[in-house]
């Protein structure tokens, strides 16, 4: 063998290393519409007292993965409260913007649009309504 050819174990540790990249690339890839976000409620969610959300304001249901707006007095709209970017719940809103803690998108939680990326695709609408004294979202709400 001559001297200038590279010896196989680099050339095979620079295959491994740029498959490892790529893979990489693609875990964070905004090519998928929800990222790694999880589906929408398949059954109704009840949610509580409508009053806990505060017209005007918003309210994050981390554990079932919702944000309710109030815009109006006995108005309300719900978006899902997962990152469309990765997945990553929401864990905080502030000044109407919902917080992804894993890259650092931000969502207006009364539109769902994106405010700043990576996240490249707005938090999808869910229905809500008040039904027995409660907020349901979900299908059918």
């Amino acid at each position: 063998m001559s001297g200038q050819s590279a010896p196989r174990r680099t050339v095979l540790k620079g295959a491994v290393l740029a498959g490892a990249a790529g893979l990489g690339v693609a875990a964070c890839s905004t090519e998928s519409k929800l990222g790694h976000a999880k589906p929408l409620p398949s059954t109704p969610v009840s949610l509580g007292a409508p009053d806990e959300v505060p017209v005007g304001g918003s309210k994050l249901y981390r554990e079932q993965r919702i944000i309710v707006s109030c815009p109006a007095e006995g108005e309300f709209k719900a978006f899902s409260a997962q990152c469309t970017h990765a997945g990553c719940v929401l864990d905080k809103i502030e000044k109407e913007e919902g917080n992804c803690p894993c890259h650092g998108s931000r969502f207006d939680v009364t539109t769902g649009d994106v405010l700043q990326g990576p996240a490249t695709v707005s938090l999808p609408a869910i229905p809500v309504k008040v039904e027995g004294g409660k907020l349901v979202a979900g299908p059918e709400a």
